[in-house]
C-alpha cells in the first residue's frame, strides 16, 4: 500500500496498547494529514497486555534472559537470537529519546529506570553454562559490561536476598549488566495516545469493540463496532488495519478472511505473581535476577525475582506462574478458544498440542501448584523467603502462536508474528514474549511489509533515520555505533541519573 502527503488516507487501530500507539506514532510523523481511529474495548487504554501488573516482563533485552541463548548439542551456546532481541530493544531507546526530543513525551523516568540485570543459577552444570553463555556473549558489542562471577561473598553484594541463607557448599554463578533497564508499558502507552489524541485528524474511541471486519469491493475494510456504554452498532471504513488487540487480535484476522491468515490458530496461557508486600525486603532488592526456565515452560514464565517501578512506587515481584484460560484477554470471554477452532487451523492446532506434551504437563503442574508449591519456588531463589510477606495477584493473559507446519502439521511458536495480506491493506500482530520491548522492531516491520514502497522513499528513509540512526544497519555497522548510541539514548533518557 502506498501512503503519500498529497492523500488522506484513513487508518483504523484496533486496541489501544503499546503496538498500536507505536504503530500510530510513527504514522503520524510519516504522513501528518493521515487520519487514524482507534478503537479500544476497555474504558483505559494499556488495560490489557501493555499494563505493568499484566506484564510478565520488562525492558526484555536478553541481557539475562537465559531461553534466548540456549545451549546446543555440541555444547556450544547459540547467542543469535539475543543478539536479535538486545538489538530491537536499542532500536525501541532510539525512537523513545527521539520522542523525548521532540517533547511528545516530558518525563522519561515516569516510564524507564535503571535496573541492572542479572542471570542466577545454581548447581555445577548450570555454572558451567553460564560460563559459556559468558564467553560468547562477550563477542558482541551489545553486551559490553557484562560481568561474570562465581564468588558467593561478591554475589552478596549484587543480590543479598538472593545469596543470603544459601547452601554454601552448591555452586553459584551469576552473570550481570548494570545497562539494564525497567520499562513501565503502561505509562509509556498513555503518554504516546496523550500525544496522538492533541494531533489533527486522530480519534481514540473507549468502550468500543470491534466485532466484525470484512473487505468492500473498492478495496477498503468495513469494521462493525459495538458501543458497549450506549448497545449502539456503528460502522467504520479504513484503507488500512491494523489488528493490535492482544489475544483479540486472532479472533479478527479470522474473520478478514485472508488467505495469509488460514491455519494459524492460538494457545493461551495466563499468569500469576507473587507480590511481595513488606516494604523492608522490597528496599533490600535492586535488581532483576532470571534463572533457568522448567523443561516445557513457555518463555514467558521465566521465573525471576523483579525489581519493578509501578506508579512511581518500587515493588518486588517473583514468578510469573503460568496457568491455563480459555480467554485471550484477561477481560475476555471463555469461549475465546473453542470459537477460535474451525476447519483450516484444526489440524495445525492438534498436530501443535501433540509436539507439545511437555508444555501440557507443565501448565498442569502451574495449575495445580498449592501456596506452599509457590513459596517453595520463590526460595530458590529467595531462600528466607516468609509467606506472610507475599500475596497472589493475577497477570495478563498471552496467546502463543500455532500456525501450519509442513514437517509436523503444525507448531507452537513462542514469539510474535506479524501477518499481513498480500495488498498490505490489513495487518495483525500475535504471540506474545518479548513483545512490548520490541514494539518498535515490530512495528518497524509493519511498515515494511503493509507500506513497502514509502518505506523506500527518500522522505520516509530520512524520517526514519532521524528518529531511529540505526535503522536497517548491518550488524557490524551497528556494533561500531553501539556504544555512542547508548551514551545518546542515556543521556536522553536520564538513566544515568
Amino acid at each position: 500500500m502506498l501512503l503519500q502527503a498529497d492523500q488522506k488516507p484513513h487508518i483504523i487501530l484496533v486496541g489501544g496498547g503499546i503496538m498500536s500507539a507505536t504503530l500510530g506514532t510513527f504514522l503520524k510523523e510519516l504522513v501528518p494529514n493521515i487520519a487514524i481511529t482507534v478503537f479500544e474495548r476497555l474504558s483505559k487504554v494499556a488495560e490489557e497486555s501493555s499494563d505493568a501488573w499484566n506484564n510478565a516482563g520488562t525492558g526484555h533485552s536478553a541481557f539475562c534472559e537465559l531461553n534466548y541463548s540456549p545451549e546446543k548439542e555440541d555444547g556450544s551456546i547459540d547467542i543469535s537470537k539475543a543478539i536479535k532481541i538486545a538489538a530491537q530493544f536499542e532500536l525501541s531507546k532510539q525512537f523513545w529519546s527521539y520522542l523525548v526530543q521532540q517533547g511528545y513525551i516530558i518525563t522519561p523516568k515516569n516510564f524507564i529506570t535503571h535496573v541492572p540485570h542479572i542471570s542466577f543459577v545454581w548447581g555445577k552444570e548450570n555454572t558451567v553454562y553460564l560460563e559459556k553463555r559468558f564467553a560468547a556473549m562477550r563477542n558482541s558489542k551489545l553486551f559490553d559490561g557484562m560481568e561474570f562471577c562465581n564468588d558467593p561473598e561478591q554475589l552478596k553484594t549484587w543480590m543479598p536476598l538472593v545469596m543470603e541463607g544459601r547452601n554454601a557448599d552448591e555452586p553459584v554463578a551469576a552473570t550481570k549488566m548494570n545497562l539494564g533497564t525497567d520499562v513501565n508499558f503502561g505509562v509509556l502507552t498513555e503518554a504516546l495516545f496523550a500525544h496522538l489524541e492533541k494531533q489533527q485528524d486522530v480519534t481514540l474511541y473507549l468502550n468500543h469493540e470491534v466485532r466484525d471486519i470484512s473487505k468492500q469491493d473498492d478495496g477498503t475494510w468495513m469494521l462493525q463496532v459495538k458501543n458497549l456504554v450506549t448497545g449502539d452498532d456503528i460502522e467504520a471504513t479504513a484503507h488500512f488495519v491494523f489488528l493490535g488487540a492482544g489475544g483479540g487480535a486472532l479472533p479478527l484476522l479470522q474473520k478478514s478472511d485472508i488467505g495469509e491468515a488460514e491455519g494459524y490458530g492460538g494457545f493461551p496461557i495466563s499468569g500469576q505473581w507473587l507480590r511481595c508486600n513488606n516494604e523492608n525486603i522490597i528496599q533490600q532488592h535492586a535488581a532483576k535476577v532470571y534463572g533457568k526456565a522448567t523443561v516445557g515452560a513457555p518463555p514467558m514464565s521465566v521465573p525471576h525475582l523483579d525489581t519493578r517501578i509501578i506508579n512511581g512506587k518500587k515493588e518486588l515481584l517473583f514468578g510469573p506462574f503460568a496457568g491455563f484460560s480459555t480467554k485471550f484477554l484477561k477481560h475476555g470471554s471463555y469461549f475465546d478458544l473453542p470459537k477460535s477452532i474451525e476447519w483450516h487451523n484444526m489440524v495445525p492446532m492438534l498436530s501443535a498440542g501433540w509436539h507439545n506434551l511437555p508444555l501440557t504437563k507443565y501448565l498442569i503442574q502451574q495449575v495445580t501448584q498449592s501456596e506452599e508449591d509457590r513459596i517453595n519456588a520463590l526460595k530458590d531463589y529467595y531462600p528466607l523467603a516468609d509467606a506472610s510477606d507475599w500475596s497472589l495477584v493475577v497477570a495478563g493473559q498471552r496467546v502463543q502462536v500455532i500456525k501450519k507446519d509442513e514437517e509436523h502439521g503444525g507448531v507452537l511458536e513462542f514469539g510474535t508474528e506479524v501477518v499481513c495480506a498480500a495488498d498490505g491493506t490489513i495487518a495483525a500482530l500475535l504471540g506474545a514474549s518479548p513483545g512490548a520491548s520490541t514494539a518498535t522492531a515490530i512495528m518497524i516491520t509493519v511498515l515494511k511489509k503493509c507500506f513497502a514502497e514509502s518505506y523506500t522513499s527518500g522522505d520516509w528513509q530520512g524520517k526514519l533515520k532521524t528518529m531511529i540512526p540505526t535503522i536497517d544497519k548491518s550488524w557490524a555497522d551497528y556494533e561500531l555505533l553501539c556504544q555512542e548510541i547508548r551514551e545518546w539514548t542515556a543521556d536522553v533518557l536520564q538513566l544515568n541519573q
